[in-house]
């Protein structure tokens, strides 16, 4: 299964992280992220993976994950073979601030990791990117019913 998803990101606590080679030592703000990926070949173990906290420090959003004040509040993602999340992260970036250089090394975005002052906001933008690029979704109680 193949798609591309939006991670709901719970920042409890202002901190500076260290993101692998990109940030030596960045201030979060506390609030939420979103950050937008794809999964072109394995979309459920890829989410599975950002929900599991055993894993190998490989993508930027490993490391802000890694930290024990942010967690993921919930998912929003679609399937299909179209990858979106650039659309995705031009549309939801308008509503909030970007991250710069976050989760976009392979691509010409600015950022792929957007903050919000508040959960309703950063869902609200994901919702309407959604909806601007006429894209179904599913959320993380959608998946989890579809993986049991």
């Amino acid at each position: 299964m193949k798609g591309t998803y939006c991670l709901i990101i719970g920042n409890y606590k202002t901190s500076s992280l260290k993101i692998g080679n990109l940030y030596e030592d960045h201030k979060f703000k506390k609030g939420f992220y979103v950050y937008i990926g794809s999964a072109m070949n394995s979309l459920v173990p890829r989410l599975n993976r950002h929900l599991s906290d055993e894993k190998k420090m490989h993508w930027h959003i490993d490391y802000l994950l890694k930290s024990p004040d942010c967690h993921i509040r919930d998912i929003l993602f679609n399937i299909s073979d179209k990858k979106i999340e650039c659309d995705l992260a031009e549309i939801i970036s308008k509503d909030g601030e970007e991250i710069p250089g976050f989760g976009c090394s392979d691509c010409s975005c600015s950022s792929h990791l957007i903050y919000f002052k508040r959960k309703r906001d950063a869902l609200a933008s994901t919702r309407n990117a959604y909806d601007k690029i006429d894209t179904d979704y599913h959320n993380l109680s959608y998946l989890k019913k579809s993986i049991k």
